[in-house]
């Protein structure tokens, strides 16, 4: 098998000329780091291919792209291919206020929390909003079991938030759930880890890579958090033939256009909106309301509402900006273009 087809790589159409596939495996501020069909290669945006053009991707960990050749220097990227699937969030950077894209074309999303003081059901259904939202499938592992005497109430609180998704208590001390996990790395897959920081993704991917590839720090006593590790997301090829990214951890998860991720972490809760006896029932003090019942009756726990009108008007905010971000984009083409128009009329 070509090496590229070992790292996901399946062309669907024939190559422009001069013009040839890599697979990001790590970005270093504007340098990528690429694996080709030769072996490994660094590279740099065209500039005219990329910056000002709204249809065309910046590159992140896990994409495909296109690049040309450049003799004695990097090569130069040209083209993002379409992905699969990717993920995605509200870029962090309060002057920011746009979608961050975080890493590209996998298959699985293993959303980590560990079995200690940070462990939070409203994060995890933050992350599997985000992670149905990316067109992957979610697995959601529970670290650090060895901690925990039993495992299962924590479980049962995590499968009761996330229907019809596998729920892994995890130890790489012990072995428990290494072998539920190592399932889903078949080879000529990609996964991606998330999680915040002091979950133990660097430990896991040492476990896996069978060697240290990154650095492991102790957690904080009196929180169970512990400080960023992971620098930048990178792609690891196990020797199963499987593929990860490592990602570092996040402290911030803003919601970015994720309303189809919502209705399938919250679909129990969304079930009950269209069952209210009014169309228009604000579910506060109307009469026959099926979100109010299910409150009374405990079927519904209140955390579980209030995170999610929580997360919905994040989304729905990050929906109005992104709309507003590419009306101005367009109405800025169009000064651009009136301009160039004039400047042609007057010489």
């Amino acid at each position: 098998m070509s090496l590229l087809r070992q790292y996901g790589y399946f062309e669907t159409e024939p190559l422009p000329d001069g013009l040839l596939p890599a697979r990001v495996t790590a970005v270093h501020r504007e340098r990528y780091e690429l694996v080709r069909e030769e072996g490994t290669d660094f590279g740099k945006l065209k500039t005219s291919a990329y910056y000002g053009a709204q249809d065309q991707p910046f590159p992140v960990v896990g994409d495909f792209v296109l690049f040309a050749d450049v003799e004695g220097g990097d090569c130069r990227i040209t083209k993002t291919l379409p992905r699969r699937s990717y993920f995605a969030r509200l870029d962090p950077d309060p002057a920011g206020g746009k979608q961050q894209v975080i890493a590209a074309n996998f298959d699985h999303v293993f959303i980590m929390s560990s079995l200690n003081k940070d462990f939070n059901i409203s994060r995890i259904e933050r992350y599997l909003a985000l992670a149905w939202q990316s067109g992957a499938s979610p697995i959601v592992v529970l670290t650090k079991a060895d901690l925990v005497g039993d495992t299962k109430p924590a479980a049962e609180l995590v499968e009761a938030a996330a229907f019809g998704v596998d729920v892994i208590p995890l130890s790489i001390i012990s072995g428990v759930g290494m072998e539920r996990l190592n399932a889903y790395l078949t080879p000529g897959s990609t996964a991606v880890f998330l999680g915040m920081s002091g979950v133990g993704k660097s430990s896991l991917l040492n476990t896996l890579m069978e060697r240290e590839v990154m650095e492991v720090r102790a957690i904080r006593e009196d929180d169970g958090r512990g400080r960023h590790t992971t620098t930048r997301r990178q792609l690891f090829m196990l020797r199963s033939g499987a593929m990860v990214i490592d990602t570092p951890g996040m402290r911030s998860l803003g919601m970015w256009e994720a309303d189809d991720g919502l209705s399938d972490t919250f679909s129990d809760v969304e079930k009950l909106l269209g069952a209210c006896r009014f169309s228009d029932c604000r579910h506060e003090t109307e009469p026959g309301c099926a979100v109010l019942a299910a409150l009374e009756s405990g079927e519904l726990p209140a955390g579980r509402w209030e995170n999610y009108n929580s997360l919905k008007r994040e989304t729905l905010y990050a929906m109005d900006r992104s709309a507003a971000l590419r009306e101005k984009f367009e109405r800025n083409k169009s000064i651009a273009r009136w301009s160039r128009q004039r400047k042609k009329e007057i010489w």
